[in-house]
């Protein structure tokens, strides 16, 4: 059992209990998600996610939207210390941003993790029954590292390489490319579930089809197919590689400035992180390079 402290109106004592909680930041509080939207991120939120496993332990993570502000992610920060506290400094605290989660985060939702466009600020992240107008196109990509984003509705997202999920309310097509690899069937029809179940509370139906079976609903909401673009195998290792980094050190304690590589294995233990270092994570390949 989880120790305990007063601390006023943030956090209630049911989640002394083991399970999995999650709460999205919404200005400056945290407001817990039902059961049925977990695993549904909005990529403009942040988010904490605490994993409670009683007498094993528990980790609390803070899961950045890459539209997030800086002014969410530092509440998602503060909130995270204040469940920390109320907690008695039980979990073990770790960050996760958007597309870059560790396998033990990605572990947590066994039906598949979705990335929404919009957030706190605006009216898409209100959940929509299956009674409501959605019109969403999600790409599925990647082998190892496998994650769904929302990305432009029309046939110009869609390639041979990967599968892809058209989101109507009421309809939920599982569309898979003629050169899709076996990991991204599977996934899309694991997160064409997680869809239904979490935002049209099990109420949408589901349309699996391959390349060359568009079901006319299909065709009428983005035109006739075009010729879609080829893939290669290539392009999936590149998906994964963009969800991948390297880790170096800087240290100037031989007297002189040296770069020196920790790690290149993601996802990075935070015990490679040592105070009186400097530290640069180049996910360059994704065109992004934090420095710690």
């Amino acid at each position: 059992m989880l120790p305990i402290k007063a601390t006023p109106g943030q956090f209630g004592p049911e989640i002394r209990n083991p399970g999995l909680w999650v709460w999205r930041v919404e200005k400056m509080k945290a407001v817990p998600l039902p059961k049925s939207e977990l695993g549904a991120f909005f990529n403009g939120d942040s988010y904490l996610v605490l994993s409670n496993r009683g007498d094993e332990g528990a980790d609390l993570h803070m899961w950045i939207g890459e539209q997030s502000t800086h002014d969410e992610q530092g509440a998602c920060a503060l909130l995270a210390t204040q469940l920390d506290s109320f907690l008695g400094g039980y979990p073990v605290q770790h960050r996760q941003t958007q597309g870059y989660e560790s396998p033990e985060f990605m572990n947590l939702f066994p039906k598949g993790v979705s990335y929404k466009v919009g957030g706190v600020e605006t009216a898409f992240r209100k959940t929509q029954s299956s009674e409501d107008p959605v019109q969403r196109l999600y790409q599925v990509k990647g082998k190892k590292n496998i994650r769904a984003k929302e990305v432009k509705m029309s046939w110009e997202s869609f390639n041979k390489g990967d599968c892809f999920i058209l989101d109507q309310g009421k309809s939920i097509v599982s569309w898979v490319g003629s050169q899709a690899n076996v990991f991204e069937k599977q996934k899309v029809r694991e997160i064409a579930t997680l869809i239904r179940d979490t935002e049209r509370n099990g109420k949408a139906s589901i349309v699996h089809v391959n390349e060359g079976e568009e079901p006319p609903e299909m065709i009428k909401i983005l035109g006739p197919m075009p010729a879609l673009k080829e893939s290669t195998p290539e392009e999936d290792t590149q998906a994964d590689v963009s969800n991948t980094a390297s880790l170096y050190k800087v240290s100037d304690a031989t007297g002189s400035m040296k770069l020196t590589k920790v790690s290149e294995k993601s996802p990075f233990e935070k015990d490679l992180l040592v105070r009186d270092d400097c530290f640069i994570l180049d996910n360059g390949a994704n065109g992004k390079i934090f420095v710690w």
